[in-house]
């Protein structure tokens, strides 16, 4: 069994639940994925899959053995996904069933890499409050004090300073699959998840360890 499935994230949108409520959701993206290559055990060390996103000029094509001769060129993304059943049987060319990984109401964690917000002050990053906006206060948005008097001149390690923010794998955690489009190839998850529209995530069904190479 595949512990889990790469997409794109498409963005976020709502909709309809069983009691009709609105549900706030993030739409993912599985299509346009091939298996690669397929990795054992006995060859490799470990059980896993090499899945693959082909390019755009491929997407309405059908799969060729040629691609995987020149691999950068005609794939976009490649990743392993390990496998917890070996016996399941796996060819080349295939494309993951997201029917038969994911169902309506399954509990998934998502792997994402966070949005870059560039270089950040501490008041954007670290959630500081800042100086006073009235009686004279001259602190604005700095950091404040870096240290005491005692070692005054070093700064204390893990103090929390303005630096490069985001682009980091950040995990959310039990969130539940509202829809499955299998047609469409399209995961609907509630919530938020990490990343930009576009950028690829993993989804992972909870209870199977962090596989998202």
């Amino acid at each position: 069994m595949v512990k889990g499935i790469w997409g794109k994230k498409i963005g976020m949108t709502q909709v309809f639940s069983d009691d009709h409520k609105v549900v706030p959701v993030t739409a993912v993206d599985v299509s346009d994925w091939y298996v690669t290559q397929i990795k054992t055990k006995e060859r490799d060390g470990y059980d896993a899959i090499q899945v693959g996103c082909v390019r755009e000029q491929q997407n309405d094509q059908q799969f060729s053995s040629e691609w995987l001769k020149a691999p950068k060129k005609n794939f976009s993304v490649l990743r392993e996904v390990r496998i917890t059943d070996a016996s399941q049987k796996f060819e080349i060319g295939q494309q993951p069933d997201v029917g038969a990984l994911l169902e309506k109401g399954m509990v998934v964690d998502v792997f994402g890499i966070t949005v870059g917000r560039g270089f950040q002050g501490a008041v954007k990053r670290h959630n500081y409050t800042g100086g006073l906006a009235s009686h004279g206060s001259k602190l604005g948005r700095g950091p404040g004090s870096l240290n005491f008097q005692r070692s005054s001149g070093r700064v204390s390690k893990g103090k929390k300073m303005p630096g490069h923010m985001g682009c980091e794998q950040r995990v959310m955690k039990n969130l539940k699959v509202v829809k499955v489009e299998p047609g469409a190839r399209v995961v609907f998850i509630k919530g938020s998840i990490p990343g930009k529209t576009g950028s690829l995530v993993f989804v992972r069904k909870c209870g199977v360890g962090n596989d998202a190479a």
